[in-house]
């Protein structure tokens, strides 16, 4: 386990955790993760000893080779960065693992246990699930929390969901029962481009955590890639008639459904992230 020697000081941490598998369609989710370690340098802080945790014959081991040319077994383990951010006040501690197959509840207690040892006081958990969004709109992003701090300054609610979950609910509940503020965000992956990676999805993501927590996030290449993917899907919609018309039967739907207000929320949210990347704080 753990102790608090192996963990250096730290500045207001929060947390964020993306798994693999069930919970990240099209990899939006996991990508999220994966962009901040890269663009915030972040360094490995815990490896999880995965044997408790995995069955091998689902998440197998992959073998490669070292930078001094030795053949190197590589295990499914979960990690935990932490990374400094240039811009704020606060550390981040990024855990990023595939879905255990195993012990959930001692694999959420561990993760817990290191998040309380750093002095983590908020985790947000991200998630992607294929769905009926056309790709021609913005990525829908939901959230909930059963936090109040969290539901006023995210504008969130608590969630109304029954039926299965997957690891990122079961973290949340066991880390709000341990005095952590917990929050989840999900984006909605057209299912009909189901094939990762969707970084279309990934940015909407990192908005949306954006806005959770009131700072720029650094988008790097994420921007760009998403104009690539959305020519690429424009130009599938273009050769398919049968897409073509599904996509704008999906988008006939969401137009009638959708309310003025939710359309302004959108925009007053995405001129609140351009302020906070020029530096400026919205009034």
């Amino acid at each position: 386990m753990t102790s608090s020697a192996d963990i250096p000081p730290l500045r207001n941490p929060w947390m964020v955790a993306a798994f693999e598998g069930w919970n990240d369609a099209a990899d939006a989710a996991s990508g999220t993760v994966d962009h901040l370690i890269e663009e915030w340098d972040a360094e490995l802080l815990i490896e999880l000893d995965p044997e408790d945790f995995y069955d091998f014959q689902v998440q197998r081991p992959e073998v490669g080779t070292s930078d001094r040319g030795e053949r190197v077994i590589t295990w499914p383990a979960p990690a935990i960065y932490h990374a400094r951010p240039r811009r704020g006040d606060r550390d981040v501690l990024l855990l990023r693992a595939p879905e255990p197959n195993f012990r959930w509840k001692t694999f959420c207690s561990t993760v817990i246990g290191v998040a309380k040892l750093a002095g983590v006081t908020e985790l947000v958990t991200l998630g992607a699930l294929l769905a009926d969004s056309p790709h021609t709109r913005p990525v829908p992003v939901s959230g909930s929390t059963s936090d109040p701090r969290l539901m006023e300054r995210m504008s969130l609610t608590p969630s109304r969901y029954t039926g299965p979950v997957g690891i990122t609910s079961v973290l949340n509940e066991m880390a709000a029962a341990e005095g952590i503020a917990a929050a989840s965000l999900w984006a909605a992956v057209p299912h009909y481009l189901a094939e990762p990676p969707c970084p279309k999805a990934t940015l909407a993501l990192l908005g949306a955590l954006e806005d959770a927590m009131g700072l720029p996030l650094p988008q790097g290449v994420l921007v760009e890639m998403a104009e690539a993917w959305q020519r690429g899907a424009e130009d599938l919609t273009s050769r398919d008639d049968e897409i073509a018309e599904y996509v704008e039967a999906l988008e006939n739907e969401q137009d009638t459904s959708e309310l003025p207000e939710a359309s302004g929320d959108a925009i007053a949210r995405e001129f609140e992230r351009y302020l906070r990347r020029r530096n400026v704080d919205p009034e």
